[in-house]
């Protein structure tokens, strides 16, 4: 993992359907360099861009629960959990009798939902749910926490999107909300995010002008986003932690916001409950996520309370299954 292939991930965290070409301009190395590396990067099980339905488009709820169970059966909950649609993010954290995981269910179609399961599940001792509230995207939530930034003439010269492809004149009057017949472009875009537009079209049967016309809607609209899922590990970061914190009602949406303006978090939400602000960080070390809690979260004066639960291993990214530290699409 080199200085170019660091800079391409970073170009994909802030777009992650950037053409090879404006990752070139980034990252300073040619358009064939750019598409060899993230080639590689993609077979060694380092980075994977996935198109998802988001927040914006989509009547379901969105939880985070936490799991308790038997040591003995954590890994086999883990892994029932991580085969589901519905879930993402599942780890297995306190020591290996703790499961943390990101669900969704329908209010429409609440029998079969991760919360009607757990429980019915004999390995399952008890569980606690957190309905999302309100997610903070401030700095667009993105995780940053590399050694050389992007710097803010090449997060601008990023997203120049000079080479976008023109709307179609004849555009539908749809707005940025998802309905079945986006169905076949999701399906795709679940698979490879970053799947051109002409393969797009000639899998959905739509013209090249509706498929661009149509995520434009999508992304804008928030009902779409683009997932890409990190091996952290192979960063050189090795200490994830998810961070339940109390804080004062009245300074949840400010300190909701500045948290999630850290290079090191990955998510910030407002949830229910009484630790009602969760935050989730990847640092490089216990010592750093020690610093970071101590400095950055300490320095939060609305901040009361913080149960730190540490991440021994995770099973799913937002999408992808994670095995032995590596991204695998199986």
């Amino acid at each position: 993992m080199d200085q170019t292939d660091r800079r391409i991930v970073q170009c994909l965290l802030q777009d992650g359907r950037a053409s090879f070409r404006r990752i070139a301009q980034v990252a300073g190395v040619s358009e064939q360099t750019v598409a060899r590396r993230y080639r590689a990067l993609i077979a060694e099980g380092t980075v994977r861009v996935r198109g998802l339905p988001g927040h914006g488009g989509s009547r379901e709820q969105t939880w985070f629960v936490r799991v308790e169970c038997r040591p003995d059966a954590t890994d086999a909950l883990a892994d029932a959990l991580a085969a589901r649609e519905d879930t993402s993010y599942v780890s297995v954290t306190s020591g290996g009798s703790e499961i943390v995981c990101q669900t969704r269910s329908d209010p429409a179609r609440p029998h079969g939902s991760v919360l009607q399961s757990l429980p019915r599940t004999a390995k399952v001792l008890g569980f606690h749910a957190y309905a999302v509230l309100h997610i903070h995207l401030g700095a667009g939530a993105k995780w940053r926490a590399f050694d050389e930034p992007l710097t803010p003439a090449e997060l601008a010269a990023l997203h120049h999107h000079e080479d976008a492809t023109d709307l179609d004149p004849e555009r539908s009057p749809r707005t940025g909300t998802l309905n079945e017949t986006d169905a076949p472009l999701l399906a795709e875009l679940a698979r490879d995010g970053r799947t051109s537009v002409v393969e797009l079209a000639r899998a959905t049967g739509w013209s090249k002008a509706r498929v661009s016309s149509r995520l434009e809607e999508l992304l804008h609209g928030r009902a779409l986003r683009l997932a890409v899922d990190l091996a952290y590990a192979q960063f050189g970061f090795h200490a994830t932690a998810y961070l339940w914190l109390t804080v004062a009602p009245g300074q949840l949406t400010t300190t909701g916001e500045a948290l999630s303006r850290h290079p090191e978090t990955t998510f910030a939400a407002a949830v229910t409950g009484s630790a009602n602000l969760l935050v989730t960080v990847t640092c490089r070390s216990m010592d750093d996520l020690y610093a970071y809690v101590t400095g950055k979260v300490g320095a939060l004066l609305a901040v009361t309370q913080a149960d730190i639960v540490p991440v021994l291993h995770r099973v799913k990214q937002a999408g992808t299954r994670v095995h032995h530290g590596r991204l695998t699409t199986a």
